[in-house]
C-alpha cells in the first residue's frame, strides 16, 4: 500500500472538511448509511464543548506519510510484530477505501493470536469504550 486511491484524496485529503467527501469515504451509499453520515456531520459542526484538541494540517499529513510509510516492506520491522504478547483485535469495515480489509488479515498473520472481524457495509470502523472492553472470543 503506497497511498490511498486517489478519489479517496480528492475526498479528505484537503486542508479543510469537505461534507461531501467526507460522506463519500466514511460512509457507504446506503441511504441508511449516508444518514448515519449526515447525523455524524451534525454533531461535528454544532457540537459547543468537550472538543478534542484540534489537528494541523502537519499532523494530518504526518499520519498519511505513516500509512505509505507501512506499506513499504521491511521484515525487520514486520517481525517485531511477532513479540506482541497481548490480545489484539483488528477490526475494519468490508468497503474501507483507505485501509483495504486484506492489509487486516496481513496484520493478523503478524500478530500471534490476534482476531480480525471484518464489519459488512461500514466504510470505516470506530471504536468506543464499550467495543474495547468486549471479549476476544
Amino acid at each position: 500500500m503506497h497511498g490511498w486511491a486517489p478519489w479517496v484524496i480528492d475526498a479528505v485529503g484537503q486542508r479543510q472538511l469537505d461534507p461531501a467527501g467526507y460522506l463519500k469515504v466514511f460512509f457507504a451509499e446506503s441511504a441508511a448509511s449516508q444518514q448515519a453520515g449526515q447525523q455524524a456531520l451534525q454533531r461535528m459542526f454544532t457540537k459547543t464543548s468537550g472538543f478534542d484538541q484540534p489537528t494541523t494540517w502537519q499532523t494530518r499529513q504526518a499520519q498519511y506519510d505513516a500509512v505509505c510509510a507501512w506499506g513499504v516492506p521491511n521484515h525487520a520491522l514486520l517481525q517485531r510484530l511477532s513479540t506482541i504478547g497481548q490480545p489484539v483485535f483488528i477490526a475494519n469495515g468490508e468497503s474501507d477505501p483507505m485501509i483495504l480489509p486484506h492489509f487486516s488479515f496481513l496484520l493478523a498473520g503478524l500478530i500471534p493470536g490476534a482476531e480480525v472481524k471484518i464489519y459488512p457495509t461500514p466504510r470505516m470502523v470506530s471504536c468506543s469504550s464499550t467495543m474495547l472492553s468486549l471479549p476476544l472470543t
